[in-house]
């Protein structure tokens, strides 16, 4: 919406792309003359990219699962680290821990990293969906979804929240997240912060929330 409402104001469009480090910066571009807001673009010349399961067999147009990529540009490995170099490289293509989308048209959209992904009685609960729904509801700031480990479901979410407005309870967006969100992905419990744990460059770190749950 922002990048929509930018292109309105300034006339100039904001083309998304995604990459990483180990692929030296960029893999996918949204094309000028192209572009499709919400999602990450087509691979980048030179750059082949596949959407895999567990078992590394490339999965159907919007199916999700990793990104995997090989290309001139990818790394060759990590310094000194063999153990960290095969878990990533496997026959020349470079998982990148990412789960993705592809489209019929080749447009990849990025769903959630692998290791956040919250397992809820055999289904997969990406924590981004959780958190944009979360966010909607106008008395929430920011929030982040996480999975707690459980003997019946093997993970539930808890959610953690910072409001906006300070007179939101927790069964108010209970019942807004119960009315907007499958029955597996609604919260077990929801925790009300003053901030949440972030990075220097404001990425709030899902690690320190899932180490608190988990203790």
């Amino acid at each position: 919406d922002i990048a929509r409402r930018w292109e309105e104001l300034s006339g100039v469009p904001v083309l998304q792309g995604y990459g990483l480090t180990e692929c030296a910066g960029v893999l996918t571009m949204n094309p000028v003359g192209a572009n499709r807001p919400g999602t990450a673009g087509v691979p980048v010349p030179g750059a082949q990219v596949k959407i895999v399961d567990d078992e590394g067999a490339e999965l159907p147009p919007g199916e999700p699962g990793e990104v995997i990529a090989r290309g001139p540009t990818i790394m060759r490995g990590y310094l000194r680290r063999p153990d960290a170099t095969a878990e990533t490289i496997k026959d020349g293509w470079l998982y990148t821990g990412d789960i993705g989308v592809m489209d019929p048209d080749g447009y990849l959209q990025i769903v959630d990293r692998k290791k956040d992904m919250i397992l809820v009685s055999g289904f997969n609960v990406y924590p981004n969906e959780i958190e944009e729904v979360t966010v909607a509801h106008p008395g929430v700031l920011e929030a982040a979804a996480v999975g707690r480990p459980n003997e019946k479901s093997g993970e539930v979410v808890v959610l953690y929240a910072v409001r906006s407005d300070p007179n939101l309870t927790q069964q108010e967006l209970l019942a807004y997240l119960k009315e907007n969100l499958t029955g597996y992905k609604v919260p077990r419990e929801i925790i009300f912060r003053e901030e949440l744990p972030k990075t220097n460059v404001g990425k709030i770190l899902r690690r320190e929330l899932r180490d608190e749950v988990k203790a």
